[in-house]
């Protein structure tokens, strides 16, 4: 397989400038970078969280360059970037590319602002980087495609390269040296799925390792370390061993024209994303129809093959995190509730006899027409019977948060509010609205170092 379209991505990644971007690509890289600070506050307290933070204590230096967002420590970027990423994973409300399957802001966010505070660059050039990033790990994505997508979290996978992208942007990477370092990343890039039959931690895992190997791989490449020259198209690279069908064209197609940051979706429900269609799609039906929860008889939700093969094994739902990638908990929630929050997601709802109940009343199905859409357009249909015996159809073309539904600035930042509250922060209080401040206005900032909130 030739590298041409790898060639024309690195020249892309290169010679990128702040100038170059439109107006609306920065606007809503502002916006995510602000989504993924909310994230990042709500997992604070997580035990993944803390482990990380026990890492960073244990095995990094006392003080460094970079910053950890969940408390405010200082370290060096490479644990920081394994903290704030990790963290950013946990509550299931971290961004999506839909044709990729890729989370991208947990990897390449936490990665950039990490060097971005180690070499002091300006909010302009971390923006250009994240841009950066953006593109590689969606590209990356959409190259490796759905067969990879069975076996592989592709956000530990494609974001390895996103984030070693984005760092290697920081460090004004030439081409070549570009190439070293998405050839380093990707010979790490790793991620399997396996983790959700036992409620394992490896999501949050796999997330901070993606931040800290691409980091680890474009400091590397500044130093002299030679990566792969055809890691993607090569005959041994990550399309030949970790897909069945790749599109390369992927890589190159497009380039400055169309823009990942402006293609990626936000999260409104705090759970896996393969679960908000077809959770629109129930809510739209019940407030259609006026029904209640204790109406509905069976759900048949309407998913595409990928759906089923990532969350059938948490089906059952035996805990917290398995419960975010439980099509029949997501849908109790909706219809006893009206909403799948982050406060929804608890022990008590967890062993809730009306939840648990209802959870027996739906099933997944593979949806032919959700399945031609998929993975450039998440389709949402149900089909509902109600105890009385009437059949119902509910549908949702574009879900919330989705590029053509985009969430608006103001319930971004209320989002984000709800997210600190979470992790125990006030969103009243003027460090943080310091913060949110300064994230809003990033582009107008000489230089990058601690964030407000714990400065």
């Amino acid at each position: 397989m030739a590298a041409e379209n790898t060639d024309a991505l690195l020249e892309f990644g290169a010679q990128l400038e702040f100038g170059q971007l439109p107006k609306q690509v920065v606007t809503r890289t502002k916006d995510l970078v602000l989504d993924w600070f909310g994230s990042v506050l709500a997992g604070r307290n997580a035990h993944t969280t803390r482990i990380m933070e026990e890492w960073a204590a244990k095995m990094g230096p006392e003080s460094g360059g970079a910053q950890c967002l969940t408390r405010g420590q200082r370290t060096s970027p490479l644990f920081a970037a394994m903290v704030n990423g990790a963290s950013s994973h946990v509550v299931e409300q971290d961004d999506v590319h839909n044709g990729a399957v890729v989370h991208p802001a947990a990897t390449v966010i936490p990665a950039a602002l990490a060097a971005a505070q180690d070499h002091r660059v300006s909010g302009a050039d971390l923006i250009t980087a994240i841009v950066t990033g953006y593109e590689v790990a969606i590209r990356v994505g959409r190259f490796l495609g759905p067969s990879h997508y069975k076996v592989f979290h592709t956000s530990g996978t494609a974001g390895t390269l996103g984030a070693a992208a984005a760092v290697g942007k920081i460090l004004g990477l030439s081409r070549e040296k570009l190439r070293d370092c998405l050839g380093s990343a990707g010979t790490q890039a790793a991620g399997l799925w396996e983790f959700l039959r036992d409620a394992a931690d490896s999501k949050q895992l796999h997330i901070a390792k993606a931040g800290a190997d691409g980091l680890l791989a474009a400091y590397g490449a500044q130093w002299g370390l030679k990566g792969a020259r055809q890691i993607l198209e090569g005959s041994q690279g990550m399309g030949a061993g970790l897909s069945s069908a790749v599109y390369p064209k992927a890589l190159s197609e497009n380039l400055g024209e169309s823009w990942g940051v402006m293609e990626t979706s936000l999260k409104w429900h705090a759970s896996c994303r393969h679960t908000h269609p077809a959770a629109d799609a129930l809510a739209d039906v019940m407030k259609q129809y006026s029904l209640t929860g204790e109406e509905i008889a069976s759900v048949d939700a309407g998913v595409h093959q990928a759906a089923v093969d990532v969350l059938t094994p948490a089906e059952g739902a035996v805990t917290i995190h398995q419960s975010k990638f439980s099509m029949p908990f997501v849908l109790a929630l909706i219809a006893i509730s009206g909403h799948a929050s982050l406060t929804d997601f608890t022990e008590e709802n967890l062993h809730d006899f009306r939840i648990r109940e209802f959870m027996k009343r739906v099933r997944m199905v593979v949806d032919p027409e959700v399945e031609a859409a998929y993975p450039e357009r998440w389709l949402g249909r149900v089909k509902v019977l109600t105890q009385s015996g009437r059949k119902l159809e509910g549908r949702i073309d574009v879900p919330v948060g989705d590029p053509d539904n985009f969430l608006p600035h103001s319930v971004i930042a209320e989002k984000v509010g709800r997210l600190a509250a979470f992790g125990g922060l006030a969103a009243t209080e003027e460090p943080f609205r310091h913060t949110v401040s300064f994230l809003e206005n990033l582009e107008q900032w000489p230089l990058i170092d601690a964030l407000p909130l714990f400065a």
